[in-house]
């Protein structure tokens, strides 16, 4: 049964332009879908975060936040795979499954009420989602946030203290 509605917007072009890096992936690929690794156990996957590794942030980046946001999730908000903050300028890359995290590092819940990566899970015979994983090259060392907050209130965080941004945006569809 396909769930009829219209496509959602990208969640960045809804927001300010920042300019872009590079972002790469040995897991992922642009347009192309999720391998089981990569999905939620829901779903019959490992729920591994893929490997990313990013380059040529802006000079004054002082850290990241790493996020994958599903805006094609039947929910009028999108559903939040993983939002991890407080990463280090001198962190470039993550490699599969991101354990350990970076020191002073932490994953916020995600919309599976984890505080890690939560892989795919669209509904059974919906159309192919969109994963968007973004790096976000910030201002800050660290945001001013802790643990308890929320996606939205790290996005509302991000919206101030982005000065760039690099996104893969792979995809998968549950059969």
């Amino acid at each position: 049964m396909s769930l009829e509605r219209p496509v959602a917007p990208d969640p960045y072009d809804l927001l300010p332009a920042v300019p872009s890096f590079s972002l790469a992936s040995k897991d992922v690929t642009d347009g192309e879908p999720l391998d089981a690794l990569f999905i939620h156990p829901s779903a019959g996957g490992g729920n591994q975060s893929p490997q990313l590794s990013w380059g040529g942030a802006p000079e004054e980046t002082r850290g990241y936040a790493v996020t994958c946001f599903d805006p094609d999730a039947p929910t009028g908000s999108g559903f939040w795979h993983w939002v991890l903050v407080n990463v280090p300028a001198s962190v470039t890359e993550l490699e599969r499954g991101a354990d350990p995290l970076p020191e002073g590092a932490f994953c916020v819940r995600n919309d599976y009420g984890e505080a890690n990566y939560g892989g795919s899970a669209p509904p059974p015979g919906d159309r192919p989602h969109r994963y968007v994983f973004a790096v976000h090259a910030l201002d800050v060392d660290r945001l001013d946030v802790g643990p308890e907050a929320t996606p939205a209130y790290v996005g509302f965080n991000l919206a101030f203290h982005t000065l760039a941004r690099a996104v893969i945006r792979p995809t998968y569809q549950n059969k």
